[in-house]
C-alpha cells in the first residue's frame, strides 16, 4: 500500500459511520450486505474491513442512531439487519453538512479549480 492508499483508507475510516448511515438511509440491510454496498460504491477499489464495520454497527446502535433486529431468513442462517433511527438521519445530515464545509474550504486552500485546469 502507498503513501495516498494508507491516507485515503485513513480518510474512510474517519467517515465510518457517516458512511454507513448513508447506505441505510437507502433501506435496511444486514451486515455483510452494507459491507458490500460500500465496496461496490468505489469499484471495489476501497473497502472498510468487517471488523471495523461490526464495531461500527454496536457504536452506532448503543448510540441510538440505528436499530437491529433478526431477519426471518428462508434459505441458510438468520441475519441481523440493521435500520437507521431519526436520529441516525439526523446525525447523518449533520455530518455530510460537515463534509462539504470542510472539502470546500481545503479545494479553496489547495486551489483545487486551478490545478485542474
Amino acid at each position: 500500500m502507498n503513501k495516498d492508499d494508507a491516507f485515503a483508507a485513513d480518510l474512510l475510516r474517519g467517515h465510518t459511520d457517516t458512511i454507513v448511515l448513508g447506505v441505510l438511509r437507502r433501506g435496511d440491510r444486514y451486515g455483510f450486505e452494507i459491507y458490500k454496498a460500500i465496496r461496490d460504491a468505489t469499484g471495489g477499489d476501497r473497502e472498510i474491513k468487517e471488523a471495523t464495520l461490526y464495531a461500527t454497527y454496536r457504536r452506532l446502535e448503543k448510540d441510538g442512531l440505528v436499530e437491529s433486529y433478526w431477519g426471518d431468513e428462508t434459505q441458510g442462517g438468520r441475519r441481523k439487519y440493521y435500520r437507521i433511527t431519526d436520529a441516525g438521519r439526523a446525525v447523518y445530515k449533520n455530518n455530510v453538512a460537515a463534509w462539504v464545509a470542510t472539502r470546500t474550504i481545503i479545494d479553496s486552500l489547495l486551489d483545487v479549480k486551478e490545478s485542474q485546469q
